[in-house]
Order: C-alpha cells, then structure tokens, then sequence
C-alpha cells in the first residue's frame, strides 16, 4: 500500500520510517509537514493512503486546508484517509465527517499507537465506500465520565444541592481531562476562572461539601467506596485527597 504521510512532528515521521523497515505491506512515496506539498504529492504519484495531521504547527498549512483541496481534485480513486489529531470537539469532527475522512485517531487516547493507524489503513484498503468511525468521540466520553463522577459521589452521600458538589464534580472531571498534559493551569485556577469566584471560596464549599457527607453517610459506605487513607487528626480527606482520588480511581475505570 503506497502511504503518504502529512504530520509536521519529526518524531511521528521517525516513528512510521521504523515501522516501514519491518513490513512489506506498506510503502511511504514521501512525508511532508506541508498540504500544499501534500496535495502535489497526490496529484503526482497517487498515494492509496494518507496519513493526515491536522494542525501542522511547525509546517505550513492545515490539514483542514489540504482536505479542502483534494476534494478539489475529483480524483478518480481517492485515497483512503485516517486524521490523526489532538483536537477533540464536535465541530472538528463535523468537518471530517463532511469531507469524507475514512477513520479518526485522537492522539492523547490511552492505546493510540502509530502500528494501529497503518494496520487500520490496511483493514480500509479493500471498502470502496468511506467508513468514518471516530475513537473516543467527546460527546459520548464527557457524558461516560460525567455519569462516573456522579456515580461516586451519590454512593457517599455528597448531596448534589450544595455547590461544593458542582465545584468537587467539575475538578475531578479538569484532572481527568488534562491527565497527561503538563501545560495546563492547576485545578484550583480553572474553577476562578470558571466560576468567578475566591480561591478561598470554593475550597471551603468543597470542604463543607465533604464534611457533610462524612456527617451523613454510613460508616460502612464511606470504608467501602472511599478507600483512601485519611489523616486520622481529621477524621476527613482535604479537597484536593478527594478529587485526586476520584480521578485516579476513574480513570483506571476507563
């Protein structure tokens, strides 16, 4: 299968040249981190294949704009296309589908790998019709990881009429989001940012929101779904205990 690969990551283009030496299945006619490049290439030589970043940062072009330009073509036979990208939203996605993508990878999931993009442009090669399957779509995962958060905090009575709850729901739900990303502010400074409100202010909502479980709730309840230890002077788990735990304790669940 004759791959072109668009991505203006070094590494990624370092990656699928290894992957390349140990297959006879596939064959890259080139790697550019630039559409307007990619779109000669296709013209060109006729890749079967394309592996598209979208961004392209540290290239020239988007490859929203090479999209735009090869549906511009008319090829006879077009090429099957997997976007490869860190950007998850709606409209993105909306985009792709609209514009004939065959298959979606988002970067940051857990079991992303460059083997799984080529073994899936592979599995594509012998469909004539374009198949648009997105991984992880971000509706569908915000709404199993918003349901999660729930969950755990209804089993240890954290009564959702307090705004610590909101507040509690909405840091555990940051941290899960920006697990691996070293760039993000700290939770503390997306719940001001969001809510307009005190540091102090909502780490005391937060707190209250916690005693009062621990005021409520069974014993039993607390020792079965919290697990953590917690400083035995205080008898409670400070904010931040609690929403690391929750975040850790849901994302091994996903």
């Amino acid at each position: 299968m004759k791959l072109l690969l668009i991505e203006d990551d070094v590494k990624e283009h370092d990656i699928y040249k290894e992957i390349e030496k140990t297959r006879n299945d596939i064959k890259f006619i080139a790697m550019t981190n630039s559409d307007e490049e990619g779109i000669n290439i296709v013209e060109k030589y006729k890749p079967d294949g394309i592996i598209l970043d979208l961004e392209l940062t540290k290239g020239t072009g988007t490859g929203f704009n090479f999209l735009e330009k090869l549906n511009k073509l008319k090829l006879k036979n077009k090429p099957k296309i997997i976007v490869t990208t860190n950007i998850c939203s709606e409209s993105v996605y909306e985009f792709l589908h609209e514009n004939n993508v065959d298959f979606i990878f988002y970067k940051k999931q857990n079991d992303y790998s460059q083997d799984k993009v080529i073994n899936t442009l592979l599995l594509l090669k012998g469909y004539s019709n374009n198949i648009v399957k997105v991984i992880k779509d971000e509706k569908e995962c915000k709404n199993i990881i918003d349901e999660k958060i729930n969950k755990e905090l209804d089993l240890i009575g954290v009564s959702a009429h307090l705004q610590g709850r909101k507040y509690l729901h909405d840091a555990i739900y940051y941290i899960i989001e920006n697990y691996n990303n070293t760039d993000k502010i700290t939770t503390m400074q997306y719940l001001v940012r969001k809510y307009k409100k005190s540091n102090s202010t909502i780490s005391r909502a937060m707190q209250n929101a916690i005693l009062h479980a621990w005021r409520i709730s069974p014993l039993e309840d607390l020792i079965t779904h919290y697990t953590a230890r917690i400083n035995y002077e205080t008898g409670v788990p400070t904010p931040t205990e609690f929403m690391y735990y929750y975040a850790n304790k849901i994302k091994k669940q996903l």
